[in-house]
């Protein structure tokens, strides 16, 4: 199965409802981009916002933890209405990061850094329900697609079948059209895509569009 998760970054923060409905009889997910201006060089939403926003839609939360410190707020988010939170290998405390995300219900995701080996989350691929590459540099949303990072997405959806993980394998960064493809040839099941999406006159057929043409390059060719 293939899943579009709209990024909320690329939405009018000043209409995050209306944006939210916009795409919601697109997708059952939404990405939900939480940046700490330390961790990224941006700011962005807090557990307020998500609590809001859940009041307006029953999907998917989707939420990415762009943080320093993401252990000190999965359980402000997992009240607010989050189903699932990703953190960063690159802040360290992974094992206990996935087990406390695990423990409180929550989808936990292990994402990396387009600079940031596979190496640095092999160790941690049995623990994590969703694996997150980032195929730009995290922080601002409309960046170009890093086709470097795609020999990255197959060696992580290499591993995660030979051990038979269920795992989500998640890519944000430059998601369109034109990049689906690849990323979904490469393995990837769930797309983030912001501009592509809120960034079009009608965000609901950009999100199909989107969808349509990554199936195309699923395995049999077609909605699976």
């Amino acid at each position: 199965m293939l899943r579009i998760s709209p990024s909320l970054l690329a939405a009018d923060f000043g209409a995050l409802a209306e944006a939210v409905g916009a795409v919601a009889s697109e997708t059952d997910w939404l990405h939900v981009d939480i940046m700490d201006a330390h961790f990224v060089p941006n700011l962005t939403i807090g557990p307020p916002v998500v609590e809001s926003l859940r009041r307006h839609t029953g999907v998917f939360f989707d939420c990415h933890l762009m943080m320093t410190n993401p252990g000190d707020y999965l359980e402000a988010f997992r009240k607010a209405g989050a189903n699932g939170c990703t953190v960063h290998v690159e802040v360290g405390d992974t094992s206990e990061l996935l087990a406390e995300a695990r423990k409180l219900g929550l989808h936990a995701g292990l994402a990396l850094n387009p600079e940031t080996p596979y190496e640095a989350i092999d160790p941690f691929l049995d623990q994590a329900d969703l694996i997150l590459v980032m195929t730009v540099h995290p922080g601002f949303g409309g960046q170009s697609f890093i086709a470097e990072m795609v020999p990255k997405i197959a060696r992580v959806r290499q591993e995660l079948d030979r051990r038979g993980s269920p795992a989500d394998l998640e890519v944000d960064g430059g998601i369109d059209v034109e990049t689906a493809p690849i990323v979904v040839r490469a393995g990837a099941r769930v797309l983030v895509a912001g501009s592509a999406v809120f960034g079009m006159p009608r965000p609901w057929e950009a999100a199909r569009q989107i969808q349509e043409a990554g199936e195309a390059a699923l395995p049999g060719g077609g909605p699976h």
